[in-house]
């Protein structure tokens, strides 16, 4: 595919999906003469924009390469210029910071840490029905954003372990976490609860919590322990009308938090060790990780993929933006 401003183009990472290629990628156009600045990736963004949805919907992600764009504020101009709603960043267990408009930092734990794959905010009432990643500084090594499609996954594991599947589709999960009062960032799922909830006020957090549908426990050294669920672990795509693997059940063992215990099925069963080993077997098989370079521009469908993080070394610098 091509028009006025973008061409479609295959990269060695991508994997074809009965001959729809993950994710898709798009260039500038090399036979216009104009610069691919910023403001005009913005304008095409716009005009295309019945286009892009198209595309996003058939692909699951779309990764926009070669435009010139450099700064937080160019990427906040790209995520406007799409014309999602915004979603708050309410209830969420990453430490991250507003850096201008919609956009904020990626999760700011310390970059030698790897991040399981995840639908973003998985564990809330409202979960954002797309996420944009910009690379602002590229890594010196390492730091890529694996995704994989969550229905393959999902496929993958109702084949091998039917009878599991069929229980979480039933149960669901529950999620445990153990939050301190203040960020702690060396941890991925590291938010303190005053700011997981913007408040010092343990009255006004276990309110907005409850809005949420999160159970607190408070603890003696001020922490508290957030309980969520029973939540779907599998949820059903109606736009593509398939089943998805929404969840996050594997990957996430920080913080004090054991393992074991975390997440457990909606009886409070503990998950068992070897199906969940495997499942995280699946993601790495069927995932795409492609290198950042600096500009890259990066689309997902929420409800379609899910993403991670690899260990890198700095310099490394992703922006994000969550949208409704």
């Amino acid at each position: 595919m091509a028009d006025h401003h973008f061409t479609e183009t295959h990269i060695p990472q991508q994997i074809n999906y009965n001959s729809v290629p993950f994710p898709s990628v798009l260039f500038p156009n090399p036979t216009t003469t104009v610069p691919c600045s910023a403001s005009l990736l913005v304008q095409t963004i716009k005009t295309k924009k019945p286009f892009l949805d198209s595309l996003l919907h058939k692909t699951g992600a779309v990764l926009f390469r070669g435009f010139d764009i450099k700064t937080a504020e160019d990427f906040n101009d790209v995520v406007e210029a799409f014309g999602y709603e915004e979603l708050p960043y309410v209830g969420g267990t990453a430490p991250r910071t507003n850096v201008v408009g919609r956009v904020y930092t990626t999760n700011e734990s310390p970059p030698d840490q790897n991040i399981g794959f995840h639908h973003e905010m998985a564990q809330a009432l409202e979960s954002p029905s797309k996420l944009l990643f910009f690379c602002e500084v590229a890594p010196a090594s390492g730091g890529e954003t694996p995704i994989v499609l969550s229905h393959i996954v999902y496929e993958r594991m109702r084949q091998k372990y039917p009878e599991f599947v069929e229980k979480l589709e039933k149960q669901g999960l529950i999620y445990s976490r153990l939050l301190r009062e203040d960020d702690d960032i060396s941890s991925p799922i590291g938010r303190g609860w005053k700011s997981t909830f913007s408040t010092e006020d343990k009255s006004v957090a276990e309110e907005r919590a409850a809005k949420l549908g999160i159970r607190l426990e408070w603890m003696e050294d001020g922490g508290v322990k957030r309980i969520t669920g029973p939540i779907p672990a599998i949820r059903y795509d109606k736009s593509r009308q398939r089943k998805i693997w929404f969840t996050s059940m594997i990957g996430w063992e920080h913080a004090g938090n054991d393992p074991v215990n975390t997440i457990t099925f909606g009886d409070g069963m503990p998950l068992p060790t070897d199906i969940c080993h495997d499942c995280l077997k699946f993601l790495e098989e069927e995932c795409v990780s492609i290198p950042w370079l600096e500009g890259d521009v990066l689309l997902i469908d929420n409800f379609a993929v899910l993403h991670s993080r690899r260990p890198s070394k700095p310099p490394r610098r992703i922006l994000a933006s969550l949208c409704k």
